[in-house]
């Protein structure tokens, strides 16, 4: 098995890799210390195995898994994690791997060996309820990875004005650029605080904090004008207009 390792502190990330010279199913290929060195290297040497760390610093691993481009196979995940027994609970009752801080040689060659036995479909089934779990956890959204010119970006929500599909991909759009975004709208709708973020059309997410005007349109219609450079008009249809009053009192 072809693993990465990712964690924000190289002790740690040193100590699992000698522990994992013990077994000899597994080769290590890489490690990353951060979510978007996670999610460039997975890209590049597709692993089998990802023991993945969760806290950390700007992006957690939930939040990472739940970034993974789409067209990319998913790698069967080992989280290890300095959470206690009772923190845990949700993950075992789902069935992931995991790890707890510090890890001990007989349980990291148990799960090794445990996911070498696994067969390819239930590879599949422990890579779905990975997601699961990882999406059930890490709402809402702190950062938003987008991509551009072939690099991963964070982006923090707050200086996104709008999302909106263009030519099939989805697209943020910040006050003076557009990023390439590997979620669908309603993905990102579920993810974000509602607070913050309306769904003004089925192809268009727009953040409240970023309208700049509110213009009365046809048959009971907006045209809202964000405050991007460009001040974009974006039309907020009939059936939609009534949930834009009541996120906006006196419209």
């Amino acid at each position: 098995m072809r693993a990465l390792i990712v964690d924000d502190e190289a002790s740690a990330r040193s100590r699992l890799a000698r522990q994992l010279a013990a077994c000899p199913q597994v080769t290590i290929e890489g490690e990353a210390e951060n979510g978007l060195a996670a999610l460039s290297q997975i890209v590049e040497i597709k692993p089998d195995v990802v023991f993945l760390d969760i806290e950390m610093p700007g992006m957690s691993g939930f939040e990472m898994l739940r970034s993974l481009p789409p067209d990319v196979t998913p790698p069967q995940v080992v989280f290890v994690t300095g959470f206690d027994q009772h923190a845990l609970a949700a993950f075992q009752a789902d069935a992931v791997a995991y790890l707890l801080k510090p890890v001990q040689q007989e349980k990291l060659v148990h799960v090794v060996e445990r996911l070498q036995r696994f067969q390819a479909k239930e590879l599949a089934d422990d890579r779905e309820r990975s997601a699961r779990v990882a999406a059930a956890l890490s709402s809402p959204m702190r950062q938003v990875v987008v991509r551009q010119r072939g690099r991963f970006l964070l982006l923090r929500p707050a200086d996104v004005v709008f999302f909106r599909i263009d030519e099939g991909i989805t697209r943020a759009f910040t006050t003076t650029e557009a990023f390439s975004c590997d979620f669908q709208i309603a993905e990102l709708e579920a993810a974000l605080p509602p607070a913050e973020f309306f769904r003004a059309s089925r192809s268009t997410l727009i953040n409240l904090y970023r309208i700049k005007e509110v213009r009365p349109f046809l048959k009971s219609t907006f045209l809202v004008v964000m405050n991007d450079t460009a001040h974009t008009e974006i039309q907020v249809g009939e059936r939609r207009a009534k949930a834009l009053r009541q996120c906006i009192p006196g419209l």
